[in-house]
Order: C-alpha cells, then structure tokens, then sequence
C-alpha cells in the first residue's frame, strides 16, 4: 500500500497552484480508470510513487460540451458515455462518439474521462484516433499561462505525454465536420465488450463534386505514435473515391506502419488485418458515394 496525501481541489485556480507548488511529486486523478491501476502495481519508494495525488474530480470549469461557432469543445472530466450519447457530438463528429461508445465496459465508460484517456497515452487508446482524424487541439494551463497545441504532437512516446508537472489539461477542441463529411471508426478487440483495441481506425472524408477534397486516416495501436497517415491520404485526394483507391490507401497505411514500427512477430498477421480495416472503415463512411471502377 502507497502512502500519499490524496488532495480535492475545489477550484481550477485552487489546483493550478497546487500544481505549481508540488507538481512534480504529484499524480493527478479524475476518473481513476487507468491511474488507479498503475498505483496499485507500484511498492513504497518506487521512483514513480507520488507524495500527494490531486482529485480533480469536482472542477465544474473542466465539464460540459459547448460549441462555439464552428467549433466543439469539450471539457477534459467529460466522461466516454457523456460523449457517447451527446447531440452536439452525434451530428458533428459521429466518429468521436463511436469511438468512446467502445471504450471498456459500462462501469469504464461512466468514470473514464476524455482527458484520462489522451493523458494516459496508451497506444490503444480509442479516442485519441478519433480526435487526430477530427484535427484536434488541446490546451493546457498553468498558474502562470496555458498553451494551445495540435493533440497529435503531444504524445513523446507510449505512456507519455509532453504535459508539464504544473500543467493541466483544461480543454479539447475541435472544428464541426461539415453536413457533407463523411466519417467512421473501426475497432478490432478479441471480445465484444471489457476489451482493449488489438488495433483501430478513425477516418474522416469530405467530397466536393465526386472527388476526396479532404480525408484524414488515423490509425490507432499499429504506430508508436498516434498520427494521421498523409501517404494514404494522398492515394485519395483529388480522386473519385473507388474501391482500387481504398485498397490501395489501406496497403499504404500498412507499409506505413512496418516503416515506423519495424517487423515483429505479430506483422504477419497485423499487416493484412490494418489494410482491410482501413478499406472496410472507408468504404462504409463513403457509402454510395464510392464511385465504382
């Protein structure tokens, strides 16, 4: 059993400078679906021990789902069933709400936060491919300043965000696909529910007069960092969308993830797998759309 002083902060300000005092030897806490699990797993004197953890839980300035203009944002301490099941989210990003519909079980997706999940940074994190797809940004604050940053850069490798030990994730945000975007996400567990992603797929496209203006593909759980896969992307753009097109794409972020990861003894299997699911995810977000030849 770890000894440490669990803390409640009853205001943002309140925690930021907390933070700024003992953020270093301090573990932040929210939903407590990951850190609880990591803390059991450490013995007293263990070099990631923390002395204090800071339950952000009560902070009302870090909930809630808003639009403003074309923009969604989302608190960090929004839960995965809150997202799942929000309007705003359903009409404009369909994806984002699949993807957290899948996370866990039903007693993961009540606590688990949005901002556990990014912070977490685990490879198979269900979200985090759906918000890159969506070209996503996060802010961070400090007492002192906060700072804006795409949510794709943040990651420095598995497990491990560029967050500062003063910092706090304070807010998601995304623009609103438009009426015509077409999106979807795949995941792929060795169960139905209670399952972390073996791998998944978030994709977006937008078509203006029977081409691809813009497509985004992310995969999740195939790179060691979360990323957009632009060399697929090009495959499309400018393009009808055929089903030639989407197998090549879906062979392209297969190379793609051999390149950045190397081969291991599950690439033989991975490969053809993360190919068919990127075809099978953008042949169902396009539809009819998907010109035939």
């Amino acid at each position: 059993m770890l000894d440490f002083d669990l803390i409640r902060a009853g205001t943002l300000t309140e925690a930021l400078e907390f933070l700024q005092k003992n953020g270093s030897s301090t573990r932040v806490i929210a939903g407590g679906t990951d850190l609880l699990v990591e803390l059991r797993s450490l013995s007293e004197g263990s070099p990631e021990a923390p002395d204090y953890v800071l339950d952000i839980s009560p902070l009302e300035e870090l909930k809630g789902i808003r639009e403003k203009k074309d923009l969604l944002l989302i608190g960090p301490l929004v839960t995965h069933r809150e997202i799942a099941a929000s309007g705003p989210v359903g009409r404009y990003a369909p994806l984002l709400a699949r993807a957290c519909s899948t996370v866990g079980a039903v007693q993961h997706r009540v606590a688990g936060t949005i901002g556990g999940n990014i912070i977490n940074a685990s490879p198979a994190a269900d979200s985090v491919p759906a918000l890159i797809a969506l070209d996503a940004e996060v802010i961070f604050r400090s007492a002192r300043k906060k700072r804006k940053k795409a949510l794709k850069d943040i990651f420095v490798k598995p497990y491990l965000t560029d967050i500062r030990p003063d910092e706090l994730l304070t807010e998601i945000r995304f623009k609103k696909l438009s009426e015509g975007a077409r999106s979807g996400f795949i995941k792929l567990a060795r169960r139905n529910a209670l399952a972390i992603s073996r791998m998944n797929i978030a994709v977006v496209i937008i078509l203006g007069k029977g081409v691809v203006k813009d497509i985004r593909i992310s995969p999740g759980s195939t790179t060691p960092l979360p990323d957009r896969i632009t060399v697929a992307e090009k495959v499309m753009t400018g393009k009808k969308p055929t089903a030639e097109l989407i197998r090549k794409a879906g062979a392209k972020v297969a190379e793609e993830m051999i390149a950045r990861s190397g081969v291991r003894w599950s690439t033989p299997y991975k490969e053809p797998v993360i190919a068919a699911m990127v075809s099978r995810a953008l042949r169902e977000a396009l539809g009819d759309e998907l010109a035939s030849g």
